[in-house]
């Protein structure tokens, strides 16, 4: 009996060192394939930078040499888990955004992400759209999510009427803080907020992943405009991306600051000095003006903002939902 007992023994610790731990690299790439990932694939205002016509110090270098992170304003989203990816905004830089939104997956995503939002009709948030026609990549049935008035304008407007005419793209219509579930593990919100509304609406979005939430306001009139408490919306998520088109006036050669249709930076740093630490540091800064130095983390306004506790939104940044 104690014979088998050592044999027992001796068979199992045998077999117990023939099995292989699993490698950091697999750890890793099973914890990839569970989340819902965010990547900041523009930070820049509409027309971009270097800006067109610009004669400033801000844009003559970069007409010689440009910096390739400079990005018109987007955001992706990559589901591992359900293998979706999902593009907000369709900007003139949406060649480019698109493929890094493709590289980032874990499988062999499409060319194209899965899903589009828009927020409105200005030229950095929509034109984009032109690269889906038959001109460009001719898309098939591309889901483009809208409000109302939007999906109209699309529809009754060319050269955008002929994309949904030639089923490049379907348009969804949204609604006001109705929740989208998109996926079992990502949620959208779409809820409008005040800004210039020529041809459109305009919206943020609260993107909920499964562990943490986003809020995505990339343009919007004087805070104190919207119904909403912007501080009480920070609450409740963990990463805020807020319009920072102008840092100051002074970018501008004016001094009625509260007639310019954006919170400029200085403004909403005001308004957010008593937020605790933590709710500070949910707070990163986006759609930055040509002219606005925060796009130089070098600048002394930049180094302001950083040492007040936000942070400022870069290039390919990566966060976990």
């Amino acid at each position: 009996m104690k014979s088998q007992l050592l044999f027992g023994s001796i068979l199992s610790l045998l077999l117990s060192c023939n099995e292989v731990p699993p490698t950091s690299s697999a750890i890793e790439k099973k914890s990839t394939v569970e989340k819902v990932e965010l990547i900041v694939l523009g930070t820049l205002q509409d027309a971009g930078s270097p800006h067109i016509a610009c004669k400033k110090d801000c844009c003559s270098g970069l007409f010689k040499n440009p910096d390739l992170s400079r990005k018109v304003v987007s955001l992706g989203i990559v589901d591992h888990r359900n293998h979706e990816t999902f593009l907000f905004e369709a900007t003139p830089d949406i060649s480019e955004q698109a493929k890094l939104l493709k590289n980032h997956a874990s499988w062999e995503a499409t060319e194209l992400p899965t899903r589009i939002f828009l927020t409105h009709a200005h030229i950095g948030h929509y034109t984009g759209l032109m690269y889906l026609g038959k001109e460009a990549t001719n898309a098939n049935h591309l889901p483009t999510y809208v409000m109302p008035k939007m999906k109209t304008y699309l529809e009754q407007n060319g050269p955008w009427s002929q994309l949904v005419l030639n089923k490049n793209i379907d348009l969804h219509p949204i609604e006001n803080r109705k929740v989208l579930s998109m996926t079992s593990t990502l949620k959208i919100v779409p809820f409008q907020v005040p800004h210039r509304d020529e041809y459109s609406e305009a919206v943020g979005y609260k993107i909920i992943g499964p562990n943490k939430s986003a809020l995505f306001i990339p343009d919007i009139d004087k805070w104190q405009k919207w119904e909403t408490n912007i501080v009480s919306e920070i609450k409740e998520v963990d990463f805020a991306f807020l319009d920072a088109t102008f840092y100051d006036g002074d970018e501008l050669n004016t001094r009625d600051i509260s007639q310019i249709p954006h919170p400029f930076v200085i403004e909403s740093m005001k308004l957010f000095k008593n937020l605790p630490k933590k709710e500070k540091e949910k707070i990163h800064f986006i759609h930055f003006n040509h002219t606005n130095p925060l796009l130089n983390l070098e600048s002394p306004q930049a180094k302001i903002v950083l040492k007040n506790g936000f942070n400022i939104a870069q290039f390919n940044q990566n966060l976990t939902l």
